[in-house]
């Protein structure tokens, strides 16, 4: 078994919601579960949720496949996600993620030597009059960013 206990309990919480034959339903919850225990959505892990859903392990990779949120491979500690999207472009995006980059001496798809950033491209994240916008572990995003303030977060996540 690679997830915890505590996991399956809430994979099992999220289960309740739909009819017990529509166990595929919980498949986003389930993939969100694991990763936020593991980090990443590992093969073997997909296999398990697959298993435990009841459904054909393809099932669950396609979700965490189209899904920009799962990661499918190794990431760092923090992975920074710059919206990419026109109206955040309009905003300055590009020079963000080109910010980024300089500062992290990485680019799209990378991890920093250390682990502790990756830096992926992202779609409309809906804050558009926000932007430049960056998400951070898909949970916390950070709007109207400029220099100083990428500056700023960025020690704080060290």
């Amino acid at each position: 078994m690679l997830l915890s206990e505590e996991s399956y309990r809430k994979i099992e919480k999220e289960l309740a919601k739909f009819p017990a034959t529509k166990k595929r339903s919980a498949a986003i919850a389930a993939l969100t579960i694991a990763q936020d225990e593991k980090g990443w959505l590992s093969p073997e892990v997909m296999q398990e949720i697959a298993d435990y859903l009841g459904v054909p392990a393809v099932a669950i990779e396609e979700v965490a496949t189209f899904y920009s949120m799962f990661n499918t491979r190794p990431v760092g500690k923090y992975k920074i996600a710059v919206c990419c999207n026109l109206p955040c472009e309009m905003t300055g995006s590009d020079q963000t993620a080109q910010y980024l980059k300089e500062k992290l001496n990485i680019g799209f798809g990378e991890t920093t030597p250390d682990g502790l950033f990756t830096l992926v491209e992202s779609e409309c994240m809906g804050a558009c009059g926000d932007g430049p916008v960056i998400l951070v572990n898909n949970k916390n995003m950070y709007m109207r960013m400029s220099k100083d303030k990428i500056d700023k977060l960025l020690e704080e996540l060290k």
